[in-house]
């Protein structure tokens, strides 16, 4: 998967979306996730920053340079490449009180192809509105959304349960799923709310020096 000519350097003015746009659809890996603690090594501490040897390089080079000389991890979690640091929960927290609901999901097709780069609440909720058949709270433009991280990562043929977890890792949420017995006529709902856990603390003797 080429990352494009003549790049150099990655950091927070090029990095996530020369990797988001390069990744391609294949067979073992559906989605690229940059995790939020991933993000923030960019866009809010300002110290992730790493060099690629000349010509050509690869989104693997890419991948390797991050984690040989910024505080970014690469795991895969299946279908899932997760860019993250220590501090990141590797696994997404659903909790399941319809299994009839949850199980239509995962044979309902989300978008063939997309790309979240930095994006909020806002955009994403009405994409898995449409694609999920549901009711997707928080609302658009709900305050119990502005505490979300913003979302970035690109995907492919993702299933609805997919894309929901790929969602709930990308914007450190939890999320729930249930009937709405609240409506005239009872439908799905899907919950999403702030997840709190921490793995750990990135350790910063381990940055390069």
């Amino acid at each position: 998967m080429p990352l494009g000519t003549n790049v150099t350097q990655l950091n927070r003015t090029n990095c996530v979306d020369l990797m988001l746009r390069a990744f391609q659809s294949n067979h073992v890996v559906k989605t690229l996730i940059f995790m939020p603690g991933a993000t923030d090594e960019f866009y809010m501490f300002h110290r992730a920053k790493a060099d690629l040897a000349g010509g050509s390089a690869s989104l693997l080079d890419a991948v390797n340079a991050l984690t040989n000389q910024t505080l970014i991890r690469a795991t895969f979690h299946p279908p899932f490449l997760l860019l993250h640091t220590d501090e990141d929960p590797l696994e997404p927290l659903i909790t399941i009180q319809h299994q009839g609901i949850a199980a239509r999901f995962k044979q309902t097709r989300f978008v063939p192809h997309v790309i979240y780069n930095d994006r909020d609440w806002d955009v994403v909720q009405p994409m898995l509105k449409g694609a999920l058949k549901a009711d997707i709270r928080p609302w658009r433009r709900s305050y119990d959304s502005w505490h979300f991280y913003r979302h970035s990562f690109a995907a492919w043929d993702l299933t609805g349960w997919e894309a929901l977890e790929a969602v709930a890792l990308a914007g450190k949420t939890s999320v729930t799923i249930r009937r709405n017995q609240d409506s005239i006529l009872p439908r799905a709902q899907v919950v999403f709310e702030g997840d709190t856990r921490v793995r750990a603390t990135p350790r910063l003797d381990a940055l390069p020096r």
